[in-house]
């Protein structure tokens, strides 16, 4: 082959394949420009139901009684791009809301309002939701009660004990009795304070943590060892711990949160239905809270599960753990993470680094609790809200359209 016959070639080659490579490269081009830009931080960057949220406790009572030191606390909340709020409305056996439920009852002797004459429920509802926050009022006590309340002393028959007649334990709140939560009585009432909230007021759900349970030592009550016999022609196993006794107290919990749910999703289908257990194995094997079969009957929206580690690496142990994978496949799942007590402050570095390690493994994050977020803590707040605006630079928006 000749010089010119290959310049021919060569000639005529070029000119075919250019008919090819400028729409080739324009395609090229505009994956480059698309990849670039999906880099960019924007608001659909994030998962739309990843949770930001924080619990609001009796500890932040001060603030949700007062309106402007609550509409203070919930713009600084969404400058710092939470999504979710999750105020306190039952505890220590007291609604911390007016509550016709617990006024018939004849359980409590003051309505609880704020310092301006407030329904704080309602205010922090409207605020929250003014800036597009979702708020998911909290039944912190659950089955669980003081020994002095009025709930405890009025209906003391409610009541479950040990296999030795003892009826209190100890607990973080200090000590406690338990509601029989196989009593119909029991869970008509809890049945109705639930309801009432999600009927009365326009928040987002509701939800329960690790005291909608039962300590394994408790369930030998007259009323729970008959219903145990009919049932199974046994008598209640002096072990506690016994396999068979476990799962039967707890299934009969988780009859009960599938029927609660059920009874929630009928008033407001849209309503979040949210737990916040512990653990699976501790949860259901040392308080009979089975939540890994109420995700599994469908009986959940939303699982935070608490996991408050000292440390990264225990904390890694328990975010990585194969039921919250699972959980993870089905409904937003996210970590509780302690922000720090009174006398136990927790510095920012091992917020973070609990935050991105949880955040790696596609699971959102609620903050335990409102004011050690930068009160009560080692570093100035100017510094915490710097480290928390940093974790969370853009929005992540969230829908109750599950």
């Amino acid at each position: 082959m000749t010089v010119p016959n290959m310049t021919r070639f060569m000639t005529k080659g070029w000119r075919c394949s250019t008919r090819w490579l400028l729409p080739a490269l324009f395609l090229l081009s505009l994956m480059a420009v698309l990849m670039a830009s999906a880099f960019v931080p924007t608001v659909a960057q994030y998962p739309r139901q990843e949770i930001r949220g924080v619990w609001m406790t009796t500890n932040d009572t001060d603030i949700l009684r007062d309106h402007a030191k609550l509409q203070d606390a919930v713009g600084q909340l969404a400058r710092l791009n939470f999504n979710t709020i999750y105020p306190v409305v039952w505890n220590a056996g007291y609604a911390m809301y007016p509550s016709t439920v617990v006024q018939q009852a004849g359980i409590q002797s003051f309505v609880y309002r704020g310092i301006q004459g407030q329904d704080i429920l309602a205010d922090l509802i409207a605020q929250g939701h003014a800036r597009g926050m979702l708020i998911v009022p909290w039944f912190e006590f659950g089955f669980m009660a003081p020994p002095t309340s009025e709930l405890a002393t009025k209906y003391a028959n409610w009541l479950t004990q040990k296999q030795d007649g003892t009826k209190t334990s100890m607990s973080a709140a200090g000590e406690v009795v338990w509601l029989n939560p196989f009593r119909p009585e029991v869970q008509q009432f809890i049945s109705s304070l639930v309801l009432e909230i999600v009927t009365r007021y326009d928040a987002d759900g509701i939800q329960f943590d690790d005291h909608m349970s039962l300590p394994n030592e408790f369930g030998y009550d007259s009323y729970t060892i008959s219903l145990y016999q009919k049932e199974t022609g046994k008598t209640p196993p002096a072990d506690p711990k016994d396999p068979d006794w476990v799962r039967w107290r707890a299934n009969k919990i988780t009859a009960f949160m599938v029927q609660l749910h059920n009874a929630v999703k009928a008033v407001k289908p849209q309503a979040i239905f949210s737990i916040s257990p512990n653990y699976y194995d501790f949860a259901y094997r040392f308080h009979l809270q089975d939540w890994l079969a109420w995700v599994r009957q469908n009986a959940v929206d939303e699982l935070i599960v608490q996991v408050y580690r000292p440390n990264l690496q225990s904390f890694l142990e328990q975010i990585t753990r194969s039921e919250i994978r699972e959980a993870r496949q089905k409904i937003p799942t996210g970590i509780g993470i302690l922000t720090g007590l009174r006398n136990n402050p927790v510095a920012m570095s091992m917020i973070q680094a609990q935050t991105q390690s949880a955040r790696a493994q596609g699971l959102g994050i609620c903050f335990f609790y409102y004011e050690s977020l930068w009160d009560y803590a080692p570093e100035p707040p100017e510094q915490r809200q710097a480290g928390f605006q940093s974790l969370f630079p853009y929005q992540a928006v969230r829908s109750t359209r599950l």
